[in-house]
């Protein structure tokens, strides 16, 4: 018997798969994850429960296949050249990945994670282990053109990312769902500067006007000097109170 004679059963269809999924997405989204059953997605995608179990093992994994494919895939990305460029696209892609219908949905199962061992293990290795292993990639890539001096754990410069990322799009009262494309991309960019200062990359002219931009812009706290004290029009500066005693 041939390979071919031996091979049983027709290929996946890959465009059944994707209706499956964006059935899942649907009842998730109108359900949550805690109402979502195997019976109703296959119900709204009209097609048996056997059909689903023979595409996804359980229920978490059916869930997180079916973010991911609505989310930008991390895919790795042609070598733009520089260690900024390669991580501008990171964070790009990152940033449109939580926000958006996608974006929500992913802060949805995040929050269920804390309840499933499992559907945390799946979301990890979706959404998770694929940036560290694109992080580490450009960093090799960054040290063998001499932009930045080797990195020790540049597995944990992946986090780096993922941290502020998380907290500007999901610890916010503002949903995911609501930020759109735009914001997405201009938060990427003011983050830039500062992940580039993380792997010890001598910034150029650019990078240090945005990151000044950035910091500008932040409120002073009461801990920061004021500087000195304004003049009423027409007059002198005033003195600090400092100066007024040194003088007595």
């Amino acid at each position: 018997m041939t390979g071919t004679q031996a091979r049983r059963g027709r290929p996946r269809d890959a465009s059944r798969d994707r209706a499956l999924l964006a059935a899942t997405l649907a009842v998730l989204t109108e359900s949550g994850y805690g109402g979502l059953t195997t019976a109703a997605v296959a119900s709204r995608a009209g097609v048996s429960t056997a059909t689903l179990y023979r595409r996804w093992p359980s229920k978490e994994v059916m869930v997180v296949d079916a973010a991911a494919a609505y989310a930008k895939e991390l895919t790795t990305q042609p070598d733009t050249g520089t260690l900024e460029g390669d991580l501008r696209a990171l964070l790009r892609d990152k940033a449109a990945s939580l926000t958006g219908i996608e974006g929500g949905v992913l802060r949805t199962l995040i929050g269920e994670a804390a309840y499933s061992p499992s559907l945390a293990e799946a979301l990890t290795n979706a959404f998770m282990v694929p940036v560290r292993e694109r992080m580490a990639e450009i960093t090799q890539r960054a040290v063998d053109r001499g932009e930045i001096p080797p990195v020790e754990h540049a597995d944990l410069l992946g986090d780096l990312l993922i941290g502020p990322m998380m907290s500007k799009f999901f610890l916010t009262p503002l949903p995911p769902s609501q930020v759109d494309a735009a914001t997405a991309e201009a938060t990427a960019d003011r983050m830039l500067p500062f992940l580039l200062r993380a792997f010890g990359h001598q910034g150029h002219g650019g990078e240090r006007e945005v990151a000044a931009r950035t910091v500008s812009s932040l409120p002073r706290t009461r801990w920061e000097s004021p500087g000195p004290t304004a003049a009423p029009q027409g007059g002198a500066p005033r003195e600090s109170r400092s100066a007024d005693a040194s003088n007595e």
